[in-house]
């Protein structure tokens, strides 16, 4: 048993909040990005996922993820987080386990975005637990338990592009065809509420993505300084290249659109950070910005109503980095790791990525099919016609985002006068 190392323990509870941060700020990036009677619907399916996911993970999920079992399921050895002293390596297990839980967090709440403006919550509350016990915590076995098979054969996924992204992202996909179309879409009008609310959250994503790939290296080391880095440096270039596909599509750059490039780049770098170069995580982010930009069209072709393009953003750019990692990975990073094909390395290396990519997407299909259409049957997955009219924020929790009252008798400097009422305002922010 290695010794404690309280510096490598240091690194990893600070980088399991700043991971935990990741759910907030997805909130409010996507609670910007629907109408204005949905936005405390999305706030509180984020917030309700992080107290959920925290009771399965503890009482089972991180037995079925990181336990001995076999290939595919780590079994129960770890119910309640039981008897987990003889794991401690450089860090005690239990900062590991605290840190993975915030991982198995922000997985299912990333679906919320496809679901958007029309699911019932109490639907909502027993598909995270279904899916976070049968579908996260078995694919997470498979990548980075040292028993799963995909680790065993070699997979590289430093942070999650696989387990996280392409995992939620077909997710979404699916349970977005098992709740159909919004009403009136696509024709309606389905604009942001608030863009700065998205930007908000994409700061906050933004910041607490170094702990969720630096800390992956499990250690204050070289490798977390590369994982930093190459996430700072893909996250930018994407960004670059989402609105440059923007600005030569449309002829407008927008706040929506860097926000989006952003988050693709910090999606695509993530199974990668700790296996490539700077250089690497260049090419990652430009090709990432720019192939989940043109992504975004493709719901439209197809008549799936993904609302705020989870499956362009996340199954498309846990893929891309996925595959990439196949090719852009260097031993020179990371000695741990492998050279990818563009570094002298077999196409042995990036078949393994497919394989990873592969297995991920048609397993997390499957199972996400058959747990959305049972809860569909049995329990009712959609809100009725009348509650989406109201909102999910009425309709659902029985409140209201926004009650602003305006008074004074004067004119300001927008021509106005008078007062508003509560109610009033509310119906002009609602519509």
């Amino acid at each position: 048993m290695a010794a404690l190392d309280t510096g490598d323990t240091a690194w990893i509870l600070a980088s399991s909040g700043a991971v935990l941060l990741m759910t907030p700020g997805l909130a409010f990036f996507y609670g910007g990005m629907v109408r204005a009677k949905n936005v405390l619907g999305i706030l509180v399916q984020n917030f309700f996922t992080i107290g959920i996911v925290t009771l399965v993970w503890t009482v089972v999920g991180y037995s079925i993820a990181f336990g001995s079992g076999n290939k595919f399921w780590g079994g129960f050895d770890f119910v309640g987080l039981q008897d987990l002293t003889a794991s401690d390596t450089t860090i005690p297990a239990v900062v590991f386990v605290s840190f993975q839980m915030m991982f198995a967090i922000i997985t299912p709440a990333l679906i919320t975005g496809a679901s958007a403006d029309r699911i019932k919550f109490s639907a909502f509350a027993v598909f995270v637990v279904l899916w976070s016990v049968l579908v996260y915590s078995p694919i997470a076995h498979w990548v980075w338990a040292s028993t799963g098979w995909l680790y065993k054969r070699g997979a590289l996924d430093f942070a999650g592009g696989t387990v996280v992204h392409a995992n939620a992202g077909i997710a979404a996909i699916v349970l977005a065809v098992a709740l159909g179309k919004r009403r009136g879409w696509p024709a309606g009008d389905f604009r942001p509420h608030n863009v700065p609310f998205v930007l908000l959250g994409t700061g906050l994503l933004w910041f607490g993505w170094f702990g969720f790939n630096a800390g992956s290296a499990l250690g204050a080391n070289k490798v977390a300084g590369y994982a930093f880095l190459n996430t700072q440096i893909a996250t930018g270039v994407a960004l670059l290249g989402w609105i440059a596909v923007e600005r030569l599509r449309d002829g407008k750059a927008t706040a929506l659109g860097a926000a989006s490039g952003a988050v693709a780049g910090l999606v695509a770098i993530t199974p990668a950070c700790g296996f490539v170069s700077p250089l690497g995580s260049i090419a990652v982010g430009a090709i990432a910005g720019v192939v989940c930009a043109l992504a975004t069209a493709i719901k439209g072709r197809v008549g799936i109503d993904d609302s705020l393009d989870v499956g362009a953003v996340h199954l498309i750019g846990g893929v891309l980095g996925a595959l990439l990692t196949g090719l852009f990975a260097t031993v020179d990073t990371n000695p741990n790791g492998k050279d990818g094909v563009f570094y002298g390395g077999p196409w042995s290396v990036f078949g393994e990525q497919a394989l990873a990519v592969g297995a991920t997407v048609a397993y997390s299909a499957v199972a996400t099919a058959i747990i959305a259409y049972a809860i569909k049957f049995v329990w009712g997955l959609r809100v009725s016609d009348e509650e989406e009219e109201i909102g999910l924020d009425e309709s659902q929790h029985g409140e209201t985002a926004y009650r602003l009252t305006f008074t004074g008798g004067g004119t300001g400097s927008g021509g106005a006068s008078g007062s508003a009422t509560p109610v009033q305002v509310s119906e002009e922010v609602k519509a």
